[in-house]
């Protein structure tokens, strides 16, 4: 047999290492691929109209996003009863973490609203994490004969269906909002909707109605020009914007607790990693003092979480407005 020179074992070792190279390139190429997120511009598809206070949410954390991703933001807005459309097109996208939804509370709202979705709005999205909570206010006329929310209830509960109060549309959240206060607060009023804010700014001044459930943000003109006040706001904390007005709960009502609130989500089976990027994007956007003083005039109070936060908190808005739409006995569509 022929002795094997060092020649013949060289060119082993080099049949070897190629054989191995195969494997050994395979990890570096995917580390490289998960680097590469975002690949293209990222589109936030937000479930409202133009000039809105979502519209204008998405944009101002979308500007700070695509600084820190390297990346172009696009806002495409696709307004629909219950968020529908929006929810819809983002479940149909990529799960590759380029389309994402402006969530909000209407998500978990449209649940009890409709009597059927073309979406799972728990399994068919992937969380990214909450950007803020929008509170509402009680707002009476500057001449209201209500000097504090306890004379509101009082007189309520004297006069069973006698007080008026406005909100927007059926099943918006300030529509369950004066629901819920309702059964919290043990009276019975008269809830009138009307379509839009302005509808409802304009009767409460003419005395139209006694009381009106409405975005905080929206109503700030109206009450710095004295035309209308605040009596309480529904959240578990003060606003800023008016730091003297107690909440329903300090202002003797317990239990009641409500803020609207916008979130970001990617459709179901994004990569976890790509998951976390953009959690990272959002929390460094809603931190920047530039992000803080646009949101902060709208009334927004930014607070992140995490994406097993977001979950929770739409699971927990799911059951807590399905049971105000059974209680206030609103027929599904």
């Amino acid at each position: 047999m022929t002795r094997p020179t060092p020649r013949d074992a060289s060119r082993r070792r080099l049949v070897a290492t190629a054989a191995a190279l195969p494997v050994i390139a395979a990890l570096p190429h995917t580390a490289r691929a998960q680097a590469r997120f975002p690949e293209r511009p990222i589109t936030i598809v937000v479930p409202f109209g133009p000039g809105g206070i979502a519209d204008l949410t998405a944009r101002a954390v979308g500007e700070h996003m695509a600084t820190t991703l390297g990346q172009s933001v696009v806002i495409d807005n696709k307004p629909s009863a219950g968020g529908i459309v929006a929810a819809q097109a983002v479940t149909s996208a990529k799960p590759d973490g380029h389309t994402l939804l402006l969530m909000s509370n209407a998500n978990a709202v449209s649940v009890g609203l409709f009597k059927k979705l073309p979406y799972d709005p728990v399994k068919d999205f992937a969380p990214v994490g909450t950007l803020g909570y929008f509170d509402l206010g009680i707002f009476v006329p500057a001449n209201s004969r209500f000097a504090t929310l306890a004379d509101m209830v009082a007189f309520a509960k004297a006069n069973p269906g006698k007080l008026n109060v406005g909100t927007i549309a059926i099943g918006s959240t300030q529509h369950l909002s004066a629901k819920l206060f309702e059964t919290v607060a043990g009276i019975e009023a008269l809830v009138v909707p009307y379509k839009a804010s302005p509808a409802v700014l304009t009767a409460l001044r003419a005395g139209e109605i006694d009381v009106a459930f409405e975005i905080v943000g929206p109503m700030m003109p109206q009450v710095s020009a004295g035309a209308v006040k605040a009596l309480a706001v529904t959240s578990s904390q003060r606003n800023a914007a008016l730091p003297d007005v107690p909440t329903v709960a300090q202002a003797g009502v317990a239990g009641y607790d409500v803020a609207s609130w916008n979130a970001l989500a990617a459709p179901a089976g994004t990569p976890p990693a790509v998951i976390d990027a953009l959690n990272k994007a959002a929390r460094e956007a809603i931190a920047a003092p530039s992000v803080r003083e646009k949101l902060g005039k709208l009334g927004m109070r930014l607070a992140a979480s995490s994406p097993a936060e977001l979950q929770a908190l739409l699971t927990s808005e799911i059951k807590r407005w399905g049971d105000v739409i059974r209680a206030a006995k609103i027929e599904p569509e």
